[in-house]
């Protein structure tokens, strides 16, 4: 029995752990799974930027049959152990990863880097086994956390996306940059781009939406 079906193996019995107080909210996407009919170009896996992305603007998902499966206050933990239901139950041609902020926030305690990166990387491990196109995005900028005012995320976050980029250079995933663009010279998401440091408005989307379409 190879390493990556021993995982998947290990996943599953997470996920019946987690699911007794349902940590992970397999139940917040539940019934939106069983009803899709037609195989998704891509998910989108995330926490509430993608989450508020699918609300925000409804339209962008449907009209490229993206399929947003994202939690508000995830991390990259909660998202491995709800992998299989939220994203490889649907069959996508691609899920499109992008987490580790709230893992920079501590919303579920420390946790460093490399523990960040190898739940990331376990995630692409799983859909490329499950012949789905893994795809990783760089976490936004921000240099404060409204929820964590002792924290000065804008260096954790530039080394994490660091290392994201560099693993997916590595093993050959398309890295998808939305830092640069939003990113002002502190490290900082613009008053222009978002209303709190973390969470894009509209126009950060606007942005984002053309530099993922554009690299897709």
């Amino acid at each position: 029995m190879n390493r990556i079906i021993l995982f998947t193996f290990a996943l599953l019995a997470s996920s019946f752990i987690c699911a007794e107080k349902d940590w992970a909210q397999h139940n917040r996407y539940a019934a939106q799974n069983d009803s899709i009919t037609k195989r998704p170009t891509a998910v989108l896996m995330g926490n509430s930027i993608t989450d508020n992305w699918a609300k925000l603007h409804p339209e962008f998902f449907t009209e490229n049959n993206f399929v947003g499966r994202g939690i508000s206050g995830q991390t990259t933990s909660q998202m491995l152990c709800r992998f299989y239901a939220d994203v490889i139950a649907l069959k996508p041609k691609m899920v499109i990863i992008m987490a580790g902020t709230n893992d920079i926030a501590m919303n579920n305690g420390y946790i460093s880097h490399e523990h960040i990166l190898q739940n990331i990387q376990s995630m692409c491990e799983l859909a490329k086994h499950n012949h789905i196109k893994p795809v990783l995005c760089s976490c936004l900028p921000a240099d404060q956390f409204k929820w964590r005012p002792n924290l000065t995320p804008a260096e954790d976050i530039k080394r994490l996306n660091q290392m994201i980029k560099a693993y997916a250079k590595k093993n050959k995933i398309k890295y998808i940059d939305y830092y640069s663009s939003l990113a002002d010279e502190a490290g900082a998401l613009p008053k222009k781009y978002s209303n709190d440091g973390v969470h894009p408005i509209i126009a950060g989307y606007e942005v984002m939406e053309k530099i993922l379409l554009e690299s897709l």
